[in-house]
């Protein structure tokens, strides 16, 4: 076993596991994508501690324990269809991929948009496509969609997003003002009007910007 190996695999066991992260698909994927390929080259000697790392433009890669914590919560099938707001370095779309039939994720910033995609597909993961645009808005072109997640905390689930779930389908993401911390929420439609919502415990994420969500002047570098 290789050295990076030995690394992805000490993480799920000390940091996943040992929390509370219990589905193996979940579990699985984290041990199979290299979280040092989606952070800055500077930081990769941190890759695979539990904690957030900038990438540019003001936005991190959450920890490992909270990318599997909202994985988890999303209970992902093979054949599901995800939304994914905030790519990021897309990290978070690589694990999803290597679980879910396919992943659309939406990022703001050009510049991480393109590197990116440029990522994901130098590393193969061609069930992922990564788009830029105003993630509060969903993706209509390729919805509905069985699971969405944020990786940014916005006012309320925008409208969008709810239109755009299927019937069963589940929706996490953390709610809560722009400074401190935020609930992270899971919403699970029953429905047509039919939506339940339920806490999953406090995070701490980068605002949601867009039209239905903060305005561009209140980001700021915190986050997980």
């Amino acid at each position: 076993m290789d050295e990076e190996q030995q690394l992805r695999d000490n993480m799920v066991r000390l940091q996943l596991e040992a929390r509370g992260i219990h589905d193996k698909r979940v579990l699985e994927a984290m041990r199979r994508v290299p979280r040092s390929m989606f952070v800055p080259d500077d930081a990769r000697a941190l890759a695979y501690e539990d904690r957030p790392l900038p990438i540019g433009c003001g936005q991190t890669i959450s920890q490992p324990y909270i990318v599997a914590l909202m994985v988890q919560a999303l209970q992902l099938q093979p054949d599901d269809a995800v939304l994914d707001i905030g790519t990021g370095s897309g990290y978070a779309a690589a694990v999803m991929g290597c679980i879910a039939g396919r992943v659309d994720t939406i990022e703001r910033h050009g510049p991480l948009a393109l590197q990116a995609g440029e990522r994901l597909r130098a590393l193969a993961y061609n069930n992922v496509k990564v788009h830029l645009g105003d993630g509060t808005e969903g993706l209509p072109s390729r919805a509905p969609f069985h699971a969405i997640v944020a990786a940014a905390s916005g006012p309320i689930v925008p409208p969008a997003w709810r239109e755009q779930l299927t019937i069963g389908g589940r929706l996490v993401m953390p709610i809560g003002g722009t400074g401190g911390w935020q609930h992270l929420v899971r919403v699970t439609r029953h429905g047509q009007a039919d939506y339940a919502q339920e806490r999953l415990g406090e995070v701490r994420f980068v605002p949601l910007v867009g039209r239905h969500g903060w305005r561009p002047d209140s980001e700021t570098d915190d986050g997980e």
